[in-house]
């Protein structure tokens, strides 16, 4: 992993990262953990809606949305 960690906003469409932090607390937060956005595991940015916002992520075979005020607390480690 030869990358800077980057918030899972900055991640490209098509790349894959690792999970670093979940940044945010409450309800948010565990929702995410509950949906398998936790640290270490491998998230996937799969597309972007036609408005830019949300963003589509492939996390442990499941597809969630995340909104851009979500995402950008969320840090991740590019993979190749």
């Amino acid at each position: 992993m030869g990358y800077a960690e980057i918030t899972l906003t900055a991640l490209p469409i098509g790349q894959q990262a690792r999970v670093v932090n979940v940044g945010m607390q409450g309800l948010t937060r565990n929702r995410l953990l509950d949906l398998g956005l936790v640290p270490s595991s491998l998230v996937k940015a799969v597309r972007k809606s036609p408005g830019g916002d949300p963003v589509a992520y492939k996390v442990r075979g499941a597809i969630i949305a995340l909104r851009s005020e979500e995402s950008r607390l969320i840090t991740v480690w590019p993979l190749d």
